[in-house]
């Protein structure tokens, strides 16, 4: 049984590679779905008797098709690459939040506890006020010098400060 799929695959690789060519215009492509059929072929070939040509031809078909239905039309190749990068610049990103985090760092203790807590860790003044163990005042009174400071922190870009 092997022996006879190896002769078909030999015997008949580049016709199928061929007919994979014409349908889908690209080689890669061509010879990606000649090898997608022939696997398809080897694990039914103890049941394909009379005619295996009309059998693989078929899956070469097939599996063109359903590459195509499948097939993300949006993007088209070029030769140029586009004038504007990405305007999601990933290492901005971690820059801008590096000197957030160094600035927020740079404040003093109790300023910084706030800060954690009602911006990052999303708790509300009143509970920040619980967790400390001071007035809802306090509260209010550090996290405004603390926001000051970071206002005028030149490292920060001001979008960053609305935390």
């Amino acid at each position: 049984m092997d022996d006879d799929f190896d002769s078909f695959v030999v015997q008949r690789y580049d016709r199928l590679r061929g007919s994979a060519f014409l349908l889908t215009g690209d080689l890669a492509t061509a010879e990606d779905i000649v090898q997608t059929a022939l696997a398809k072929a080897w694990a039914a070939w103890g049941r394909i008797n009379t005619n295996p040509d009309s059998y693989v031809y078929r899956i070469v078909v097939n599996t063109h098709i359903s590459w195509w239905r499948r097939k993300w039309r949006n993007e088209l190749p070029s030769l140029e690459l586009p004038e504007h990068p990405d305007p999601y610049d990933f290492t901005t990103e971690v820059v801008q939040r590096q000197a957030l985090l160094a600035a927020v760092g740079g404040l003093p203790r109790k300023q910084r506890v706030i800060v954690v807590l009602h911006y990052f860790e999303q708790l509300t003044l009143i509970q920040c006020a619980e967790v400390l163990g001071c007035s809802l005042g306090t509260v209010k009174t550090q996290l405004g010098r603390a926001l000051k400071r970071l206002r005028v922190d030149p490292e920060i870009q001001p979008a960053e400060v609305e935390l």
